[in-house]
């Protein structure tokens, strides 16, 4: 029982961070199912089962605040989904954790271009009424490798594909957040399905699905909420800190590195990026943020 009410926590506090920066609902929870001694390839199906039901709650809240674009919307998701189908028929039959190194070094540069962008050559202005139109030659790729990653590793559908559309400039961090977070229920929902054909409902462990599925659906709204109101030019920062502290987690456990020097190194990046967010909110008076 008490286990139930630790998973039911973290899935609130995994869809309050996914919700709120368009990221780290999967990668939260499979870490706590991996840490005890699920398989990879379970503990992705169980994620995914219950990313139906908060990916849901939390879609409608972001449509409900208007931080959804449409356009972005359905051209990401329909590669995607595909991709999360056979991303999830591959796991069931190779480990997902040999790649994630490789996937976790790009997002980590990734990651410093963003605050890097958003601290000292931030343009966005109050003139911008939507986000540019994506063609379909950016998102259709962007979704496919988003949708893949996703299934294999448990979680990626938000740290690659967020991080890809907030470096593109001229687009709103709110709509990029909120039209994320949106598709994630098609790549759940495709995923799930690739899992159950291919590994079977035995395999999942309902109680808890259900508990995160619980904490799940009561951040959903007050994510959706938070990404209204936080600045703009603040959750650039904050994204661009989430994903190289995530994916630092990922090499620092690949590399083997001892206790205190992992504890060390964790806490240099989080000392850095609190500057970050202190220098920017300091210097807010330099940006403008987007109010659509």
């Amino acid at each position: 029982m008490n286990k139930l009410i630790i998973f039911s926590i973290i899935g609130f506090l995994a869809q309050l961070v996914d919700g709120s920066l368009g990221m780290g609902f999967g990668a939260t929870s499979a870490s706590l199912l991996l840490m005890f001694g699920i398989a990879p390839a379970v503990a992705s199906a169980s994620i995914h089962m219950a990313e139906i039901v908060t990916s849901a709650a939390s879609g409608a809240s972001h449509l409900r605040y208007g931080n959804v674009d449409k356009n972005i919307l359905f051209k990401l998701t329909i590669p995607g989904a595909i991709s999360a189908f056979i991303g999830a028929a591959f796991l069931s039959n190779i480990p997902g954790d040999i790649i994630k190194p490789f996937i976790s070094i790009f997002l980590i540069i990734l990651g410093f271009y963003i605050i890097i962008r958003f601290l000292f050559f931030n343009h966005v202005s109050s003139s911008i009424k939507q986000s540019p139109t994506l063609s379909k030659r950016f998102l259709t790729p962007l979704g496919i490798i988003g949708g893949f990653f996703d299934a294999v590793g448990g979680g990626g559908w938000g740290p690659i594909t967020t991080p890809m559309l907030i470096a593109r400039k001229g687009i709103s961090p709110k709509k990029v957040i909120g039209t994320v977070s949106t598709s994630e229920f098609a790549i759940a929902v495709s995923a799930t399905l690739g899992f159950i054909l291919f590994l079977g409902l035995e395999q999942l462990n309902w109680q808890w699905v259900i508990a995160f599925m619980i904490g799940g659906v009561v951040a959903a709204p007050i994510a959706a909420w938070l990404v209204r109101i936080v600045p703009t030019y603040l959750l650039g920062v904050l994204v661009g800190g989430l994903i190289i502290l995530t994916n630092s987690m990922t090499i620092i456990k690949s590399l083997s590195l001892s206790v205190s020097l992992s504890l060390l190194t964790y806490a240099l990046i989080i000392v850095l990026w609190m500057v970050s967010i202190w220098y920017q909110i300091k210097n807010r008076g330099r940006f403008i943020a987007v109010e659509e």
